[in-house]
């Protein structure tokens, strides 16, 4: 007689309770989203873009700012308005300069208010027309005061809405007259960055959205999936906005538009990298159980620990920026920290509330059945990462060493790699006005022109100053006081020495000019200081220089007590740091054979390497994260050496899509026309890549596994034997 069938498992009840949880917590979402998301469009209005601003307050070029602040009523943002002709000036073109420069307060900012004019916000007298030597160009020089031009009025302000006025105004009355007009200097660069930064909100992140999108779709091979995880990024970034507004508006961290922008890839690349975890951990389940609710609940619990670690890694490693002199890095920090965290949360509540929502249907068409297929035998499989895999546990010792030797013979070009500073003329990819009036100003002025050198010295000083300024070379025309025919007010005591550059004032030899400036005065003066533009961007290299020192070991120190705490061990986190800090250096050394001799970029900025380092340490260890807590997963059950190759050969899709994807959302930079942010897209996209394909891939799982259980030292895990 045969026996009974056994009774097939009981199917847990489907309880509405969750349901309904995931519906509140999705409407609040909604809500978040609906308050912050306008923000976003509007984090612009408290940008602050100027290096000046930025700089240290002990620096020397802060000193003589703040000397300034004292002498005058205004802090002048000087427009340099270049008119020039193929042959000498004649008395009619002339006398066209000078009726051009009565009209410039009257010129109308309709984009303010009905009746707003330039005039509300001129500082300081200004100067000209001033002949050139060669009478082909004339020189008009502007002053704004930037504390009133640089409020934001009507969602613009009066810094940009000038400049758009005066160069339209050159195109349209100069035609007849046979000049061609310019606006050159600080008021021009600047136009020409926001008009660079305007593309941040739209068109940056609607092309890093298109990106990740259609390596989604090609992932998931889903309609659906795709969209649920942007929103969740988009949600995410609504979040850091609401954050980041109010505390930018007040002052109490610094937004520039660089850190917007790094922002914005930074909240989408890694929402999307959190949930790929999320969600493949999520279709594992529900091959195991016909419930959402309870195959959710199983990927939640997977998921968290790596999803916080890297977050946590991440936040903590930008955070250590703000030990940086310097407040556009300084202010990068809590920007990028607050981004990660409303990246993190969204990925962890939002994004699960949608997936229990549509249940499977999300997967559409490819919806996960009920079968207990599991991916724990990946390893013994004929997919790419099975193989790999093998490949590791065969040849671990082969596979390490070659790995290892290929990226230091990469890592030996790193110290070609060249961050001196770049010129203004160098920042844009495109041609732009204030690079072209630049140009022009060269052409006929001396190419310091409107940014001089500044010294501030004590009152008897002045005049030794002054003989010892003629002698130096680089430098013409010095002169005591604030402008030429104004009285000399002394101020505490001291006054100002002011000499022309004869080289371009943002230029490497003007920064070196007033290096040796500073040391040589010292023997007419130990008190004279130096400031002006050239000083101010000497003061950021040297500031640069100064975090380079402090902000690398502290991300270094965090990264590891980080690791160490959450694999309760030593030295697989040390092992870890030491591959990633490879892998920035193989970076590095790469970037700079393509930026020398493929982009022929002419330089870099000096924060290009510690940004650079910033986020391939914080956001490469990520990779790392993911594979080495599914590998002490794996290890417990099987041993470290199948542990290695099982978590290895499990995570391998994932990890690739989402080191594809932040690598693709960091590209997306090269569409804003700024080198430094072509080349911090570059790197991280690249080193991004290097992690998730060799790093993570073949060097730590062959070392892991050539290391064997020891890498969990000191824990129970490193003196357990390893089965046979």
């Amino acid at each position: 007689m045969s026996s009974p069938a056994p009774e097939a498992p009981p199917t847990p009840r489907r309880s509405a309770r969750p349901r309904w949880l995931a519906a509140l917590v999705a409407l609040v979402w909604l809500v978040l989203a609906g308050v912050g998301g306008p923000l976003v469009g509007r984090l612009a209005e408290v940008q602050k873009n100027d290096n000046a601003s930025f700089v240290p307050a002990n620096a020397e070029s802060t000193k003589v700012a703040n000397f300034l602040a004292k002498a005058s009523d205004t802090n002048d943002l000087p427009y340099l308005i270049v008119l020039e002709a193929p042959q000498k000036l004649s008395e009619a073109q002339l006398g066209v300069a000078a009726q051009l420069k009565e009209e410039l307060p009257s010129l109308p900012l309709a984009a303010l208010g009905a009746g707003r004019t330039i005039g509300e916000f001129v500082g300081s007298p200004g100067a000209g027309p001033i002949p050139s030597a060669d009478g082909k160009a004339a020189l008009i020089i502007l002053n704004l005061d930037s504390a009133k031009a640089d409020d934001t009025i009507a969602g613009t302000t009066p810094m940009y809405e000038a400049a758009l006025e005066i160069r339209s105004v050159l195109e349209e009355r100069l035609a007849a007259s046979g000049m061609t007009g310019y606006l050159a200097g600080p008021g021009g660069l600047l136009a020409d960055f926001v008009t660079a930064f305007e593309g941040i909100d739209g068109v940056l992140l609607g092309v890093a959205l298109v990106v990740v999108l259609v390596i989604l779709l090609i992932v998931y091979r889903s309609p659906i999936l795709p969209f649920a995880v942007l929103l969740s990024a988009l949600f995410g970034l609504s979040v850091a906005a609401l954050a980041v507004f109010p505390l930018a508006k007040a002052g109490a961290i610094d937004l520039s538009g660089q850190s917007q922008g790094i922002m914005f890839i930074l909240v989408v690349g890694a929402a999307t990298d959190y949930a790929l975890l999320l969600v493949s951990r999520y279709r594992e389940a529900l091959h195991d159980t016909d419930s959402a609710w309870v195959a959710l609940r199983s990927a939640w619990r997977g998921a968290v620990e790596p999803i916080l670690a890297s977050g946590a890694t991440v936040i903590l490693g930008l955070l250590c920026l703000m030990l940086s002199d310097l407040g556009s890095t300084a202010g990068l920090g809590p920007v990028g920290a607050l981004g990660i965290a409303g990246a993190m949360l969204a990925t962890l509540t939002f994004l699960p509330a949608i997936l229990l929502l549509i249940g499977r249907r999300v997967f559409w068409p490819a919806v996960p059945k009920l079968d207990h297929a599991h991916l724990e035998d990946a390893i013994d499989r004929r997919g790419i990462w099975g193989r790999v895999a093998r490949m590791v546990g065969e040849h671990p010792r082969r596979t390490w060493v070659l790995t290892l030797a290929g990226l230091l013979a990469f890592a030996a070009f790193l110290p070609t790699f060249k961050a001196d500073g770049v010129s203004a003329d160098e920042l844009f990819l495109t041609d732009t006005p204030s690079v072209a009036g630049n140009a022009a100003l060269a052409r006929h002025f001396p190419a310091g022109s409107g940014a001089p050198v500044q010294v501030v010295v004590p009152q008897g000083k002045a005049d030794a100053v002054v003989e010892r300024l003629r002698t130096e070379e680089g430098l013409a025309e010095p002169m005591i006081g604030l402008a030429p025919g104004t009285p000399v007010v002394p101020v505490d005591g001291q006054v100002l020495v002011q000499a022309t550059l004869t080289v371009a004032s943002d230029s490497p030899q003007a920064t070196k000019i007033v290096e040796r400036l500073r040391s040589d005065l010292d023997a007419v003066s130990p008190e004279a200081i130096v400031g002006g533009n050239t000083a101010v961007s000497l003061d950021v290299l040297n500031a640069t220089e100064r975090d380079l020192k402090v902000i690398i070991p502290a991300i270094l120190i965090v990264i590891f007590l980080v690791l160490a705490l959450l694999l309760r061990a030593i030295v697989a986190p040390l092992l870890l740091v030491i591959a990633n800090v490879i892998s920035f250096a193989t970076t590095i050394g790469v970037a700079a054979l393509v930026f020398n001799h493929l982009f022929d970029f002419p330089n870099s900025d000096p924060a290009t390497p510690l940004y650079g380092f910033v986020f391939l340490v914080a956001l490469g260890i990520d990779y790392s994260i993911f594979l080495m807590t599914r590998v002490r997963e794996e290890s417990v059950r099987r041993g470290t050496r199948r542990g290695i190759l099982v978590g290895l050969a499990v995570t391998g899709g994932v990890i690739t899509s989402a080191g594809i994807v932040l690598a693709a959302t960091f590209s997306s930079l090269a569409v804003l026309p700024l080198i430094f942010l072509v080349q911090i897209g570059f790197i991280v996209a690249f080193g991004v890549l290097l992690d998730t394909l060799i790093v993570r891939s073949l060097l730590v799982p062959a070392l892991s596994y050539d290391v064997g259980s020891r890498i969990w030292w000191p824990s129970r895990l490193a003196r357990e034997s390893e089965p046979e």
